[in-house]
């Protein structure tokens, strides 16, 4: 048999689908892959109901129906503060996953280098692979997760084609500040590189932060990559609606890219998604609210357990230091923890660029009762600090 592509030689498989076959396989409390174990809104399932029988059940328009791109670029005109065309700067997309690797595509060539902020979501690294581009990362350090300037600026140096922006971010819960998003914003226009943007939580900002999007700073539409998605903001994680939105050139070139991997996104969710996207303010608000009360109740957990970990100032996700229970691999730590005491995280070296073990990761989107009853197992853990999980029989 020939040899099969070296390509896949640099990258494993996603680690954190890994880790919800592992919470399935010891019946454990899933907070290892980011996805609600609650209902998305009621106007969204009715109205799946409705598509179900009336359709559309065909191919709609390979980059997205025109129903869908009008509601989204009323919907994002309002939140970005930019104007955007639903017939030239949106792309629909397979889930967020696939606009990330369709932007790359678009505005990259084989051996080209994108700089990528370590910790990242696993699938960039992948996606700079199969593109046949280098990564260069540039560290956030703890606690606040910040860069050093003088580094980014020497990774820019290196002639990079782009730079990939998780904001906020997976899996630290970082929100980027304005000003540091106008320092990427001017180092991209000196040195001439697009910004592809990942802005799934885009929705999921607690107090006092904000979002900003980095598309509508002064002169960065032109050179932005807007990827988001349907998935967290309406609780549709396996509808697999995405989107991206730019300037009127690129995304006439990523439609191209998206037409040849997925030819379309599925026509029935798309249309009884727009009702997601007719949602007035107070349903963004409320979200808002929703996942403030989750991290509280959750963090407060940690607190009573005594658990070390870092505050996230958006997403639904948190890094949580493990040092103190003297395993040096995370992976086993985690299938231990999964077995075990019967919850499931993602060992936080999947995120790392850097030799760090030290983290795992849980997400917190989930029914306050699957939270407080993970809580409770966890409760098993305080026994066994300085003990090593090899000690626990």
């Amino acid at each position: 048999m020939p040899e099969l592509s070296n390509r896949l030689d640099g990258f494993t498989e996603s680690i954190i689908r890994k880790m919800t076959r592992v919470a399935r396989q010891y019946d454990a409390i899933n907070l290892s892959q980011g996805f609600p174990d609650f209902d998305p809104p009621r106007e969204l399932t009715e109205e799946l109901r409705k598509v179900a029988d009336e359709g559309p059940h065909q191919y709609e328009i390979t980059w997205g129906s025109e129903l869908f791109r009008e509601k989204l670029a009323l919907k994002q005109t309002k939140r970005m503060g930019i104007p955007v065309d639903p017939a030239t700067n949106i792309v629909v997309t397979c889930g967020s996953t696939e606009a990330m690797m369709a932007a790359m595509m678009t505005v990259c060539n084989p051996g080209d280098k994108v700089i990528v902020f370590s910790p990242f979501y696993e699938n960039y690294t992948a996606d700079a692979i199969l593109t046949g581009v280098t990564p260069i990362y540039v560290p956030l350090a703890p606690p606040e997760f910040e860069y050093d300037p003088a580094t980014l600026r020497h990774a820019f140096e290196q002639g990079v084609k782009a730079i990939v922006l998780c904001n906020p971010s997976n899996p630290t819960g970082k929100v980027f500040t304005l000003e540091e998003l106008e320092e990427i914003a001017r180092l991209a226009v000196e040195f001439d590189t697009f910004v592809i943007t990942d802005e799934v939580y885009e929705h999921i900002v607690y107090e006092p932060h904000v979002h900003t999007y980095m598309a509508s700073l002064p002169g960065m539409f032109e050179r932005t990559l807007s990827c988001s998605s349907l998935s967290k903001t309406y609780s549709i994680t396996g509808w697999r609606l995405g989107y991206i939105i730019g300037p009127a050139k690129v995304i006439e070139t990523c439609r191209k890219v998206h037409d040849f991997l997925t030819v379309g996104a599925a026509a029935p969710l798309q249309k009884a998604a727009v009702k997601g996207l007719e949602m007035a303010d107070a349903y963004y608000e409320e979200l808002t609210g929703i996942y403030e009360r989750k991290r509280t109740l959750f963090l407060d957990g940690l607190d009573r357990i005594g658990l070390k970990y870092y505050k996230p100032q958006g997403a639904y996700y948190v890094l949580v230091d493990i040092s103190e229970f003297g395993e040096p691999d995370d992976y086993k730590f985690c299938e231990w923890l999964a077995k075990e005491i019967g919850v499931a995280a993602v060992p936080g070296s999947s995120f790392f660029r850097e030799d760090v073990r030290q983290y795992i990761r849980f997400h917190f989107a989930k029914k306050e009762e699957t939270l407080t009853e993970a809580l409770k197992r966890l409760e098993k853990l305080a026994a066994y600090r300085g003990a090593g999980i090899t000690s626990i029989k």
